[in-house]
């Protein structure tokens, strides 16, 4: 185990790419860089609010203890092997495109290597100021940060592809936040969040430099990409290999998303990861009552687009941003086209692999599909919560003796009272079900215990993420210890007191159900 300070970090993204080594921190447009050299500014005192352990062993990296080693979390000290940046990156916000972007609060300090030739960025968000910045302050709060530390180590502990956290520190300055742009700002608690990731390369990476017809820069990066993250690629056509590799990892994370009911809200291209991680925890949510309407991001309104249900088809969306910014390096598109329309396939065969585990099935068939569609009708319909209606399916009496029984059986996870036809319509799908399971070729216990890896009974679930902020907020940290513990073991039945619906009183109060994408 290393100390932050103590070792020297890599730093071969700066080394191989163009940059501004200037350190202004003047925001501007800079054509031609990839990168901004970016110094964190400064704050009032760091102080280690959360550390994962389970993570810094992974890394080696041992837990600060000295002021000095804190004070690196939060941007007060940059070692001399440092070199902090900010990368720059386009990308289309809410199907428009929005030109240069950029790490406006994001800075990375470095690449610690773990073993030769693996290596993960250590990047600071919240952290002051960077070229990419434009209006805004550099800065992150409590709210966020908290949000962003716990829901990327929750993802991981859930098995969905992200990246992760591995400190959450508070600074001592407030920060001024219009939380639901209303013209209502307010004094925030500082904070900072160090993430983890072995690469922030966004499809806006590659998007600004198509935009901005920088060829050899765009191969450049490109190759780079391949070597580093995909060397297994090789040939004359590795590029078109490796955008099919990005479109498969695309459509897998799709269908984690959807296993678990996560709501990414903000899935511009600049969020996309080119490795396939989860990546920028913002207005995000889990579904609670199943909705594929459901978007928990107010700036989304009213046109929705990036609901849950909606998901998998932004996906194709932004890949196909991705595919334009790449046709420039091909004689024609065709084989780009191609390739991108490979995303359905991959999508629609392990999205229905996945609900068949979902549902316990041993195997899926053409008539499993129809019953899987017959099931998402039905929950759009009586819209019970998801994690809990999943979690009473897997050890639901095969014997049920009437709709009335199937409505109470399912109590615990409805949110509203259900009509005859709704009664009629859970029952006749449960009878159906009953004698799918009947017939599968492995035992009911097998097939249970595939449900029970497949369907979580922890998720974080907003209101819960709002109650432990306000705790803090307040100097307690009693529910944010909880769910910390909590989040490891999401698939266990242990943590009992979270396994409800969401209170009443969460459904319209601010940063329960719907958020913003200030922080």
């Amino acid at each position: 185990m290393e100390s932050l300070s103590s070792k020297a970090y890599k730093k071969d993204y700066v080394n191989t790419f163009n940059g501004d080594d200037s350190g202004d921190l003047t925001p501007r447009q800079t054509p031609g860089a990839l990168y901004s050299k970016a110094v964190p500014t400064p704050v009032e005192k760091v102080s280690l609010l959360a550390w994962s352990n389970e993570l810094a062993e992974k890394l080696g990296i041992q837990k600060p203890t000295e002021q000095k080693e804190i004070d690196i979390l939060g941007g007060s000290h940059v070692t001399d092997t440092m070199y902090p940046y900010a990368a720059c990156y386009a990308g289309h916000q809410f199907g428009n495109w929005a030109g240069q972007l950029g790490d406006g609060r994001a800075i990375t300090l470095g690449e610690w290597e773990t073993t030769p030739g693996q290596s993960w960025e250590l990047q600071l968000k919240g952290a002051g100021q960077t070229p990419y910045s434009r209006r805004a302050d550099g800065r992150a709060v409590l709210r966020s940060s908290v949000r962003e530390y716990l829901m990327s180590e929750a993802m991981h502990y859930l098995g969905v592809p992200t990246t992760r956290a591995l400190s959450l520190v508070t600074t001592g300055e407030p920060i001024l936040r219009d939380m639901f742009y209303n013209g209502n700002p307010a004094y925030e608690p500082g904070a900072i969040v160090m993430r983890v990731a072995p690469s922030f390369l966004r499809f806006g990476n590659f998007e600004v430099l198509s935009a901005r017809k920088e060829i050899d820069n765009l191969k450049q990066l490109v190759n780079w990409t391949i070597d580093r993250y995909y060397p297994h690629l090789t040939g004359e056509d590795k590029v078109l290999q490796w955008f099919k590799e990005v479109v498969e990892r695309t459509a897998k994370l799709m269908v984690e998303w959807m296993r678990v009911g996560f709501v990414h809200g903000v899935m511009n291209t600049d969020n996309m990861s080119i490795l396939g991680l989860t990546i920028d925890y913002g207005p995000y949510s889990f579904v609670d009552d199943y909705d594929p309407n459901f978007t928990p991001n107010t700036t989304d309104l009213p046109g929705r687009r990036y609901a849950f249900g909606k998901q998998p088809s932004i996906a194709y969306w932004n890949l196909g941003c991705l595919a334009g910014a790449l046709a420039l390096l091909f004689p024609d598109t065709k084989a780009l086209i191609e390739t991108l329309e490979t995303y359905k396939e991959v999508y629609w065969s392990n999205y229905y692999g996945m609900m068949g585990k979902k549902l316990g099935l041993d195997q899926v068939t053409q008539e499993d599909i129809k019953l899987v569609k017959e099931l998402e009708e039905l929950l759009t319909a009586i819209k019970p919560d998801m994690t809990i209606f999943f979690r009473l399916l897997i050890d639901l009496p095969l014997d049920m003796a009437d709709a009335t029984a199937s409505e109470k059986y399912f109590k615990q996870g409805l949110y509203n009272d259900l009509t005859e036809e709704e009664k009629v319509r859970l029952y006749t799908f449960i009878q159906k079900y009953v004698e799918r399971i009947k017939s599968n070729s492995c035992t009911r216990e097998a097939s249970q215990e595939l449900m029970r890896r497949t369907n979580p009974y922890f998720i974080l679930r907003n209101y819960l993420l709002h109650q432990a902020i306000e705790e803090l907020e307040q100097g307690k940290d009693e529910l944010f210890t909880k769910l910390q513990a909590a989040m490891k073991a999401p698939y266990s039945d242990k943590y009992t007191e979270f396994f409800q619906t969401r209170p009443e009183w969460a459904t319209q109060k601010a940063g329960c159900s719907m958020l913003s994408c200030s922080s």
